[in-house]
């Protein structure tokens, strides 16, 4: 993969992933692991998101 061609997925990635998509989901629809692009979010400069699920318990009764 060219340098040209990393920076293209980079902003095509980050892009799909602000507008919510899973590293998850887009490893797989790319044919990529999740590493990869997590390691191509980083680099890029993307903000990651948290682990997803609540983190507030819920009030005691």
């Amino acid at each position: 993969m060219s340098a040209d061609e990393r920076a293209a997925l980079q902003q095509r990635l980050g892009a799909r992933y602000g507008e919510g998509s899973s590293i998850r989901q887009l490893a797989g629809e790319e044919g990529l692991s999740y590493g990869f692009v997590h390691r191509l979010l980083s680099e890029g400069g993307t903000a990651l998101r948290g682990r997803g699920g609540s983190t507030r318990r819920r009030a005691a009764s």
